[in-house]
């Protein structure tokens, strides 16, 4: 059973507005983090140990990420994914708002970077849910042909809310004097999230209930507990689905948020030159990674995925060398090319992960696998970087780092089966322990 086209549109466009206010929430924290907060908030310590803890409380989301997944994923396996996306984008939201409020630390002293991570925390629960119920409701909704390119739009949030929001900071910071940016300015778009997520929730309330849950629902077929039926029936699911995004959240990270402290603090060029290479490579991304998720319904989420995998392995190495070159077109050229092949990791991605788990735990499953990968990948990806260069004094180990990571990802497509052609429709049934006929199945 799938969705009127209209609706599946419908469905897809609130999956791609939530998402993306969500991110641009996120990122506004994750670039602050590297701008802002280690000279407002940790005014204490040296600039190194400032940077480390800023980024330590930029971790902290990731952490929460999990739980968030479990908490929200009960509930989207429960009540049903709309309800649940509603709530994770005011959670989102608030804190955002909030964060814009925050005094620094020549106001508060130390309460003033608890507070901080105190709403990361909570940002890191909205994100948490909310991946999994966007992700979902666009599978779910409209043609199975064309699964991959549906999931793929909600994971366009990511550039789409990086652009928006670096490059509102962008435009604020060259707008005003570093004072200012430093004293006010930086707060404008946190405070903007107030506004736009009114915007996601008019659009989420007038979207319907994901056809493939409400049969699951009418047949009485909910589980009680769905992340320990996940953990007990899926453990082969959990495990392909956190190994997979390892390396790609590791790459992703290194190529966005390390960049913009190596360009600053080891190379001191302007931090416009981090910013604008990313932001080009995050505006094709916008494009890139819809058409990743389709020429996954086409050739099939692994070859695609890999694809991307051994590119962006390739890259690593190539990446700092042009960075070191001081050069902006070969600086963006770096940026571009690296998140080009973070696309065709990301656009399948989605759809990979979520059609692992059977309908009636999809949410659950898909949530805990993906999100505590994050803690892993991304978390840990800046600090690990920031660490291995201070260590060996060469970026050759950060490389060598985030090939590693690739490694693991493509270890956890191996272990996985490929998921293009199986039907939701007959897949949701709690007892199914073998692919249906002429189907390929993850379950058995």
């Amino acid at each position: 059973m799938t969705g009127s086209a209209q609706q599946t549109r419908r469905v897809i466009l609130a999956g791609l507005i939530g998402t993306s206010l969500e991110w641009y929430d996120f990122f506004l924290y994750t670039t602050a983090a590297t701008l802002v907060f280690p000279k407002l908030f940790f005014s204490s310590l040296d600039p190194f140990n400032a940077t480390l803890a800023s980024l330590t409380t930029n971790a902290v989301a990731f952490v929460a990420r999990p739980l968030g997944g479990v908490v929200f994923g009960h509930f989207g396996d429960r009540a049903g994914r709309k309800t649940v996306l509603v709530v994770t984008l005011l959670v989102m939201g608030v804190s955002t708002f909030l964060i814009g409020v925050l005094p620094g630390y020549a106001s508060v002293g130390v309460a003033a970077p608890i507070l901080l991570a105190l709403l990361r925390f909570v940002q890191g629960l909205g994100l948490g849910g909310e991946w999994g119920g966007a992700v979902i409701m666009s599978l779910e909704h409209g043609d199975g042909r064309r699964r991959g390119f549906n999931a793929s739009w909600p994971q366009v949030g990511v550039p789409a809310g990086y652009v928006l929001a670096t490059g509102l900071l962008t435009v604020l910071s060259f707008a005003m004097s570093d004072a200012a940016f430093l004293s006010w300015g930086w707060r404008v778009p946190f405070l903007l999230s107030g506004v736009l997520v009114f915007v996601g929730l008019w659009v989420r309330l007038k979207i319907s209930e994901s056809p493939l849950f409400a049969e699951v629902e009418e047949r009485g077929a909910k589980a009680r507990m769905p992340l320990l039926e996940v953990v007990r029936t899926h453990p082969r699911a959990l495990l392909s689905a956190f190994t997979a995004r390892i390396g790609v959240d590791a790459a992703f990270y290194i190529f966005t948020a390390y960049i913009i402290i190596y360009l600053t603090t080891v190379l001191h060029l302007p931090r416009s030159y981090a910013l604008n290479a990313v932001l080009i490579g995050s505006a094709l991304e916008l494009v890139l990674i819809p058409l990743s998720g389709a020429l996954s319904d086409r050739f099939g989420r692994r070859p695609v995925y890999l694809a991307g995998v051994v590119g962006a392995a390739v890259w690593a190495f190539a990446f700092f060398p042009l960075l070191d070159s001081r050069s902006f077109p070969l600086i963006a050229l770096a940026a571009v090319v690296a998140l080009v092949t973070h696309a065709a990791m990301y656009g399948p991605q989605a759809a990979f992960i979520a059609e692992l788990f059977s309908t009636r735990l999809r949410y659950s499953g898909a949530s805990m696998g993906y999100q505590v990968a994050g803690i892993v990948g991304g978390a840990l990806a800046p600090i690990i970087a920031l660490k291995l260069f201070e260590a060996y004094g060469s970026t050759l180990a950060v490389s060598i780092y985030v090939v590693v990571a690739l490694a693991v990802t493509a270890l956890g497509l191996a272990i996985a089966p490929e998921t293009r052609d199986l039907d939701l429709d007959l897949a949701e049934a709690p007892q199914a322990k073998a692919p249906m006929p002429g189907q390929v199945g993850p379950f058995a």
